[in-house]
């Protein structure tokens, strides 16, 4: 069976119109992450990275409470220090790699996306929440902070008093106060939800990839001390003019026709 219809242990996936859904299915345990979701979402993401079909991708979760609620405390309870930052630093590396994917990934969040389900949704590359979505960063409740890029991502996206007020109370907020504070594009009914996620996939599937995954990679630049963003785009603007996608693109406007693209 082709991995991009297969079901995995923790994960399931479909590839439809050049869409591949990745839904996190542990509804018993409200999709709560652990070493095995990790697993099998680095595995998708190398599927993601290889697999000229894909486009792009939506990430769920299973059922209508849960988006992801949080980490398997009971995976990691008992860990070490030593212990605890190998995982904090391996559950970063799976995010990260979600944020730097060339391909557009978005989280459709129903439902709860708490601790480590707001960090993966905060990992894609934008947000859509359900009217139902909860956000929040419960970690000092437990003695702890968040661990897989939480505290970066969310001061990048909702502004330094805002984030430092969430983590440090650990209050969840609704999905018309995430809208508010700019960590979600939209929010829909539930029954709409994965249709948004997809009409908005859809548009973007249509422009050039190449030119999209330079789009990417220069608005990450922004955030990445180690690079100049303004450097970035000027590399990614000259490297479109090497394509034969900006050659259509540029052709197909001056004679006024839709363009045809084919990411070369």
């Amino acid at each position: 069976m082709n991995f991009i219809t297969m079901t995995l242990n923790t994960i399931t996936t479909e590839l439809s119109e050049g869409i591949l859904t990745v839904t996190i299915n542990r509804p018993d345990k409200l999709n709560a992450l652990n070493m095995a979701v990790f697993a099998e979402l680095n595995l998708v993401m190398d599927e993601v990275d290889s697999n000229a079909a894909i486009q792009s991708v939506i990430i769920t979760g299973a059922g209508p409470k849960a988006f992801v609620a949080g980490a398997d405390i009971s995976e990691f309870s008992q860990f070490s220090k030593e212990e605890a930052m190998k995982l904090s630093k391996e559950g970063q590396d799976t995010f990260f790699r979600i944020e730097q994917s060339a391909k557009p990934v978005i989280a459709c969040v129903n439902g709860f996306a708490l601790g480590g389900g707001c960090e993966l949704a905060m990992s894609c590359h934008f947000r859509i929440a359900s009217e139902n979505a909860k956000f929040g960063q419960p970690e000092v409740n437990l003695g702890l902070i968040p661990g897989y890029g939480g505290t970066q991502r969310l001061t990048q996206l909702i502004g330094k008093g805002r984030a430092m007020e969430l983590l440090m109370s650990a209050v969840m907020i609704d999905a018309a106060t995430a809208l508010q504070y700019g960590l979600v594009n939209y929010v829909v009914p539930a029954e709409e939800l994965m249709a948004k996620g997809v009409s908005i996939l859809t548009v973007i599937n249509s422009k050039a990839p190449l030119a999209v995954a330079g789009c990417i990679r220069s608005a990450n630049a922004v955030f990445d001390e180690t690079k100049d963003g303004y450097a970035v785009e000027v590399s990614e603007f000259g490297n479109c003019f090497a394509t034969a996608d900006m050659k259509e693109g540029t052709a197909a406007f001056l004679e006024k026709r839709k363009a045809s693209f084919t990411g070369k």
